[in-house]
């Protein structure tokens, strides 16, 4: 009786687990803080070309909902970084893959901990509270 052959799936690390929902966070935060970075540099650039227009966009930062966005990118940003360690440590740790799991829920402990830390006073600064 010939021995069963492995699935395609066999060694990798991507299986609709943990691995697959770190790489796919990372990469949707990744692109989010790509994207804030593109209209920070535009914003700020427009200081040079009107400081008028400058102050009028500045302003219009300062509303609840721009501040519920800043939670969210440092939200993003806390997650890709710590992720991006365990990324590191998975690459280069000779056996980063056995425990690439309890990492991703250790990177997502600790990112809970800092975002419940940092929330709170973040927003009772948005709601003047």
């Amino acid at each position: 009786m010939p021995a069963p052959r492995p699935s395609r799936l066999a060694g990798t690390l991507y299986r609709g687990r943990e691995g697959m929902w770190s790489w796919v966070l990372h990469r949707i935060t990744g692109v989010a803080i790509y994207f804030f970075l593109l209209v920070h540099i535009l914003d700020t650039a427009l200081v040079r070309v009107s400081p008028e227009a400058y102050n009028i966009v500045i302003g219009s930062y300062q509303t609840p909902i721009m501040g519920l966005g800043e939670l969210a990118l440092v939200g993003a940003i806390g997650f890709h970084a710590l992720n991006g360690l365990r990324i590191i440590l998975v690459d280069f740790w000779g056996v980063g893959t056995r425990y690439q799991r309890a990492m991703f829920y250790g990177v997502l402990g600790t990112w809970a901990v800092l975002m419940i830390g940092f929330a709170p006073r973040h927003l009772m600064h948005v709601f003047g509270g």
